[in-house]
């Protein structure tokens, strides 16, 4: 007997503290609540969009795979996760150690005070578009009745987005270099 699952997909930030390490937490925290991670987008790092900070984001999307549980569940459990990860302020525009957002739950159109879905904001957004079109391109918007790689072809962001490099800004060096630290010249 085959088990029906629910295919969702979170956005997940973070632009205080190491941001990378909080991502990394936050996609083990997803599977020790029960989510299938199914596939991962690349990292991103993107200007603040709305938020009253200096410090870039880091953004990257989940495709989550879950069975028996519903949008309002999940909700609550990321939510759990963005405070046990310390989110404490749930402001809008305030930085956060990490953020998690549901965009989609399958094709479960909900508006309530707790949750909207689709993510009422997504199509207007490269930072969730840019890593949503990597592992999903041909996911079809409930609403918008588009392909996510239309979407992001049409968005008129004009932020900065651009895959992350945890190496990019350490001084290129070449062999003879670490050889000479090592004293192996």
């Amino acid at each position: 007997m085959d088990t029906q699952y629910t295919t969702a997909y979170i956005g997940l930030g973070s632009n205080l503290g190491d941001r990378a390490g909080n991502l990394l937490m936050a996609v083990r925290a997803l599977t020790e609540a029960s989510f299938v991670v199914h596939k991962l987008s690349a990292i991103y790092e993107t200007e603040p969009l709305e938020i009253e900070s200096d410090t870039n984001f880091l953004n990257m999307v989940a495709e989550i795979r879950v069975t028996n549980v519903s949008a309002s569940q999940m909700m609550a459990r990321l939510m759990r996760i963005e405070y046990l990860l310390g989110r404490r302020d749930k402001s809008l525009n305030k930085p956060r150690t990490v953020d998690l957002d549901i965009l989609f739950f399958g094709d479960t159109q909900i508006e309530s005070e707790l949750l909207t879905l689709p993510h009422p904001r997504l199509h207007l957004r490269k930072f969730v578009l840019c890593p949503l079109a990597e592992i999903a391109p041909n996911f079809v918007h409930a609403l918008l009745k588009m392909e996510i790689a239309d979407i992001l072809a049409r968005c008129e962001d004009s932020s900065d987005v651009r895959r992350w490099n945890p190496n990019a800004g350490l001084p290129i060096t070449n062999g003879e270099e670490h050889a000479a630290e090592a004293g192996t010249e």
